[in-house]
């Protein structure tokens, strides 16, 4: 599927791979950028000797909310723009550092259908160069139906 296009929720199959996202090697640089923009100043980030000596650490954190924002992009990027990334949860299982190029997965483990779109449930994580998963989660990403509507925008959520 080309990025910026929409799954069909009847297209979607259980136990299917969505497109990952792959980056990285991560540099203190990106770290650098990211802690700006969230105005996250905490050193494990961006000063190697406190993170190491003082805090222990094996290097430089890679930023729990940047790991969030790789997440969320390939659920959006999945979802397309007739889809709706809607919810997201996942843990900080383990640790991922400066040098690292992160991949993330998904894949689908259930589908329900609702009022004018689907809703896919998603199993996810994020693995390091080694293949260690650091943030395994779950996500519900709604989709439109084949011949459908999009999603709508603002999207509310079904009843429960």
């Amino acid at each position: 599927m080309a990025l910026g296009t929409t799954p069909n929720f009847e297209d979607v199959a259980i136990g299917s791979d969505i497109p990952g996202l792959e980056k990285g090697p991560l540099t203190t640089a990106h770290l650098m950028r990211w802690s700006a923009a969230m105005e996250n100043w905490h050193k494990i980030h961006y000063d190697k000797p406190f993170a190491m000596e003082h805090d222990k650490l094996p290097g430089l954190l890679i930023n729990g909310s940047l790991k969030q924002q790789f997440v969320m992009q390939m659920l959006a990027d999945w979802a397309g723009p007739n889809g709706w990334a809607w919810k997201a949860s996942f843990q900080f299982r383990a640790m991922n550092i400066v040098e690292e190029a992160v991949r993330v997965w998904g894949r689908v483990i259930a589908k329900r259908e609702g009022p004018g779109y689907g809703l896919v449930d998603i199993e996810l994580g994020i693995l390091n160069d080694a293949g260690k998963e650091s943030t395994p989660g779950t996500a519900t990403v709604a989709l439109p139906y084949k011949n459908g509507q999009p999603v709508p925008y603002p999207f509310v959520p079904p009843a429960a």
